[in-house]
């Protein structure tokens, strides 16, 4: 069972937690189920089991063909920023475990 922090909302990214969460319950590719699905290992070290990627899916470049058929102008800006909110919340629930 996963251990996922009751207070997930106030650290950085909490929110894609959440959303990734409940949207790999259901079965939807979103961008929060992606990156959680991305993170699978790190996260797996923290206490919080996410089905990692099959050998062969690529779920950084289906991150980038989600998001660039939401917005093709503005895809790889928000592909990183994506990346960089997965990298605060990690980072974030590492510092938590630290302590």
């Amino acid at each position: 069972m996963s251990r996922v922090p009751a207070d997930v909302q106030e650290l950085p990214g909490g929110e894609i937690l959440e959303q990734g969460l409940a949207d790999l319950a259901e079965g939807r590719r979103s961008a929060s189920a992606l990156l959680l699905r991305m993170a699978a290992p790190r996260l797996a070290r923290l206490g919080i089991e996410i089905e990692p990627p099959d050998p062969g899916e690529e779920c950084e470049l289906d991150l980038y063909r989600l998001l660039l058929a939401e917005s093709p102008a503005d895809a790889y800006g928000r592909y990183n920023a994506w990346l960089r909110r997965l990298a605060s919340l990690c980072h974030a629930l590492e510092a938590r475990a630290a302590r």
